[in-house]
C-alpha cells in the first residue's frame, strides 16, 4: 500500500471513530429521527456545491500556473493534476496538496520549488476569503468579530513573511549555515515564485474565487439544514461553517478532524439553536460533502494520471516527502 493510501485510510478510520463517537453522544434514535424528516433532494445538491467549489479553485490554480509561466500543461492534465491534491487533502492544513507539485515535476517535469509556492498562495488566499466570510456571517451575530480577528492576524503575519524580504533573508542565511545549505538556492526560487504569486495585483482575483469557492461550501451546510427543515438563517450558516473551518485550518490536525466536527455541531445546537441529532446529521453530512467527496475525487483523479502517464504517477508516490 502506498504512502498517500496508508494515510488516507488511516484517516477515514479515524473519521469513522469520531462519528461514531458524536453518534453515541447526540443519540442514535434522535439522529434515526431526524433522518426520516430529511428531504433526499438537499444532500445531491450540497455534493454539487462542494463539487463547484472545486472546479473554482481549479480556475485559481491555472491562474497561478499562468502568473508563473507555466506552459504546455493540457487543460485535461492540469485538472487531473490538480485534483489528484485532494488525496492529501486530510492532512494538517492540507499541506500534502504539495503532491500535486511533485506530480507536475514527474508528468511535465515543472521543477517544485517553481510550483510548489502556488500551494501556499492558495492556502492564504483561501484563509483570506474565510475571515471575509465570517465577517459577512457574523453581521447579524455576536462574537463572530474574535474569530475574524484571529483569522486576520495570521493571514497578515503570512503576508508580511512573504513581502517583506528581510524575515525571507535571514531565514535564507540560517539555512545556509546549515547542513541543509544544498537547499538555499531552491528555497530561493520558491521564496520569489511566492513573491510573484502574493503581490498585491495578484491577490484580488484568486482571493475572490476562493470567497465564491468557500461561500459554495457554507451554502451546502444551508441546504442540509433546509433539508431538515430548520429554520437557521444563511449568514449564521455561513458563519458557523466558516468559523469551524478556519479553527480546523489553524489547528495542525488532518483534515481539521475532531475540530471543525466537533465546532460545527456544537455551533449548531448551542448558538443556531438546532436539535442535536439534526446537528449531528447535518455534520457528517457536510462534512462527506466537502471533505470525503473531496478524498474520493481525488483518487479518481489519480487513476487517470495512472492512465494517462503510466508509472510515473507511482514514482511520485513513493518519492514523496513524508509528512507532505
Amino acid at each position: 500500500m502506498t504512502p498517500a493510501l496508508r494515510r488516507a485510510v488511516a484517516a477515514m478510520l479515524i473519521g469513522v471513530l469520531l462519528y461514531g463517537g458524536f453518534v453515541a453522544y447526540a443519540g442514535y434514535h434522535n439522529i434515526r429521527d431526524s433522518l426520516q424528516h430529511f428531504d433526499g433532494w438537499a444532500f445531491p445538491l450540497a455534493l454539487a456545491l462542494a463539487t463547484f467549489n472545486y472546479f473554482i479553485r481549479f480556475w485559481k490554480w491555472e491562474f497561478y500556473l499562468a502568473r508563473l509561466g507555466i506552459v504546455g500543461v493540457s487543460k485535461i492534465d492540469s485538472l487531473l493534476i490538480f485534483l489528484s491534491g485532494f488525496v492529501l487533502t486530510i492532512t494538517p492544513g492540507k499541506v500534502g496538496e504539495v503532491f500535486k507539485s511533485a506530480v507536475l515535476l514527474r508528468t511535465h517535469g515543472v521543477p517544485m520549488e517553481r510550483s510548489a509556492p502556488i500551494i501556499v498562495a492558495e492556502r492564504l488566499t483561501d484563509a483570506i476569503a474565510v475571515v471575509v466570510l465570517i465577517l459577512i456571517g457574523s453581521l447579524g451575530f455576536n462574537g463572530g468579530l474574535l474569530w475574524a480577528g484571529l483569522g486576520s492576524a495570521m493571514v497578515l503575519l503570512g503576508m508580511l513573511f512573504i513581502i517583506w524580504p528581510m524575515p525571507a533573508e535571514i531565514l535564507l542565511r540560517l539555512v545556509a549555515r546549515t547542513p541543509l545549505q544544498a537547499l538555499g538556492p531552491k528555497l530561493r526560487t520558491a521564496l520569489e515564485s511566492l513573491r510573484v504569486l502574493a503581490s498585491p495585483s495578484a491577490l484580488l482575483i484568486p482571493t475572490a474565487l476562493s470567497v465564491l469557492a468557500w461561500g459554495a461550501e457554507g451554502c451546502a451546510l444551508y441546504v442540509l439544514l433546509m433539508g431538515f427543515g430548520t429554520h437557521t438563517s444563511f449568514a449564521l450558516a455561513l458563519f458557523f461553517y466558516s468559523t469551524a473551518t478556519l479553527a480546523g485550518a489553524l489547528i495542525p490536525v488532518p483534515g481539521g478532524l475532531g475540530v471543525t466536527d466537533g465546532m460545527l455541531q456544537k455551533q449548531l445546537v448551542q448558538l443556531g439553536g438546532v436539535s442535536s441529532g439534526i446537528a449531528t446529521s447535518s455534520m457528517i453530512m457536510v462534512r462527506f460533502a466537502t471533505l470525503w467527496w473531496a478524498v474520493l475525487i481525488g483518487f479518481a483523479a489519480l487513476a487517470g494520471i495512472n492512465l494517462r502517464y503510466p508509472g510515473k504517477v507511482s514514482a511520485v508516490d513513493s518519492k514523496a516527502p513524508q509528512g507532505s
